[in-house]
């Protein structure tokens, strides 16, 4: 093929623009080798920086439509793969062994759906083709386990007396509190005992290898918050909060928060932002409306997502199978995976510092 083919090729692959980050292939740096043969076989390898198995289909298809369109190609093969790059943390933080980035799920209140928010953003991730673990930082009111069905009394095994193994469900590793002592269990500790707890918890845990570690924190700004802040190489956070003005004032105070200790607020999640009767589907603004939107503007910070208030979301995730899981075509699902999406992929713009490359195109 000649010159001004190699550059239809080109012409043709930019055509596709990530939905997630508004950027060609090749600004991305995800186009990994483009390769045409003497019969017009064009073959196009790509490494996508966040996982996106959701829209890949789509991908391939709208850039074999664009490839096949330039004169002299006879078919084309698409191959694609997925490669996160861990987080490079800009203070004097160690890094937690097998984990690439961290992710922490905060509110400034309890009972906005934080937990929600946290476990299925895991499962999200992880059907996106992520490795995905989950950390309940929240040593009072553990609840990760029953959200994925761990039945009680279920212990972590121990490798060398030193770390615990995280218990795999669903697809994703899990570690808690809840694990390790009784559900009726009160834990009666100091902030000190409990930031302590979290921080064994965490760096005595055998990762495997994990893309995200989503640690669903405690409500407030308190000693956890602090301690996993200054002493973890945290990636970025996100704040879940509801329409409710109080709940507005709270979520301000965890963004400041986070924003004091230099950890970058990925988004905003608004829980509870409409109410769909369960009968009629008629939908009623109960707790306000757009409280999610005037956050994420005021702080510079994205909106990913507007979770109705719905009793499916609560009976699947008391049931051990949260929505992501029990219903992954329902327009809830596919919500959160539109979400974990747009956190992955902010993630990974965020550390690729938009550093730019191009591959050898090879003719044949």
């Amino acid at each position: 093929m000649s010159v001004t083919d190699q550059a239809a090729l080109e012409a043709a692959i930019r055509t596709y623009q990530d939905p997630y980050l508004s950027k060609d292939l090749f600004a991305l740096g995800a186009v990994s080798s483009l390769n045409v043969d003497a019969q017009g076989k064009v073959s196009l390898a790509l490494t996508m920086p966040y996982p996106c198995a959701g829209i890949q289909g789509a991908m391939v298809q709208l850039l074999s439509n664009a490839l096949e369109d330039v004169d002299g190609v006879d078919s084309v093969d698409i191959t694609v793969s997925v490669s996160v790059q861990a987080h490079q943390c800009p203070r004097d933080v160690p890094a937690v062994a097998g984990v690439k980035n961290i992710i922490a799920v905060a509110s400034g209140k309890g009972g906005v759906g934080k937990s929600t928010t946290s476990i299925n953003l895991a499962l999200a991730l992880a059907q996106e083709g992520a490795r995905v673990g989950i950390l309940d930082a929240d040593i009072y009111g553990p609840s990760v386990g029953l959200m994925l069905g761990i039945p009680e009394g279920t212990r972590p095994k121990t490798e060398d007396d030193k770390f615990f193994i995280p218990i795999e469900k669903h697809g994703i590793q899990a570690m808690s509190m809840a694990f390790l002592v009784d559900e009726k269990t009160p834990m009666v500790w100091r902030g000190p005992m409990v930031s302590g707890a979290v921080q064994q918890l965490l760096m005595q845990t055998k990762w495997g290898d994990l893309d995200y570690l989503v640690v669903d924190m405690p409500p407030g700004t308190g000693d956890i918050q602090l301690t996993l802040s200054q002493r973890v190489p945290v990636t970025g956070s996100i704040i879940v909060t509801t329409p409710q003005d109080l709940a507005l004032l709270d979520c301000k105070k965890g963004i400041e928060m986070f924003r004091k200790v230099e950890i970058p607020v990925l988004g905003v999640v608004e829980n509870m932002s409409v109410h769909i009767c369960s009968h009629c589907g008629h939908e009623d603004d109960l707790f306000g409306s757009g409280g999610g939107e005037k956050i994420a503007a005021e702080y510079q910070a994205e909106l990913l997502a507007k979770m109705p208030l719905h009793r499916t979301i609560r009976e699947q995730t008391d049931s051990g199978f949260p929505t992501v899981i029990a219903a992954p075509d329902s327009e809830i699902a596919l919500r959160y995976r539109d979400v974990a999406r747009k956190v992955s992929a902010i993630v990974a713009d965020r550390i690729s510092g938009q550093q730019t490359t191009f591959p050898e195109i090879v003719f044949s």
